[in-house]
């Protein structure tokens, strides 16, 4: 079972001024067998708040597997997730929010101006979702069916080919 951390960033949603509704819907999506949410939070839109948080997450004693954040990731000033992420990152990961822009642009036009990144920290992977809970839904539904795969292969000793053959 892979652990989870779910972050939702708005300002709004940090002083109580707007309901989550996008956080429950990722944690709705995970399937109960491979994934637990042991952490949910709701930050504001504020770079040094997002690192200190990834950063917690993913050095902790025991990091979270997963972290995945809703919203942040438009073109509006306030809109600092994807630096945020790539600012704590060892290993950017382009392939995943290629696949969710690939995916959104069969629906809308829109999907174009997502900023969303995705990378690697020590053992986790952090992957930057949409705000709204309609695009979350599209975007992570593009990703779930190749994410267990990749947090076994992050969470694995090695490559299998790159062993050292036995003498």
């Amino acid at each position: 079972m892979f652990t989870v951390a779910i972050l939702t960033l708005s300002d709004k949603g940090s002083r109580g001024e707007r309901e989550d509704k996008s956080g429950p819907v990722i944690a709705g999506m995970l399937d109960k067998d491979l994934y637990e949410v042991v952490h949910t939070a709701i930050l504001p839109d504020e770079k040094h708040i997002i690192e200190s948080n990834l950063r917690s997450l993913c050095d902790a004693i025991d990091p979270v597997n997963l972290i995945l954040t809703t919203g942040g990731t438009g073109f509006s000033p306030r809109d600092v997730t994807p630096e945020a992420t790539i600012s704590v990152c060892d290993r950017l990961t382009p392939g995943i929010p290629e696949a969710m822009r690939y995916e959104s642009l069969k629906i809308t036009p829109k999907a174009m101006l997502s900023r969303s990144a995705a990378g690697i920290r020590g053992r986790t992977l952090i992957i930057n979702l949409p705000g709204s809970p309609k695009a979350v839904r599209e975007n992570l539904a593009a990703i779930l069916p190749a994410l267990d795969h990749g947090l076994e292969m992050l969470l694995s000793s090695g490559s299998a080919d790159c062993a050292a053959p036995e003498k």
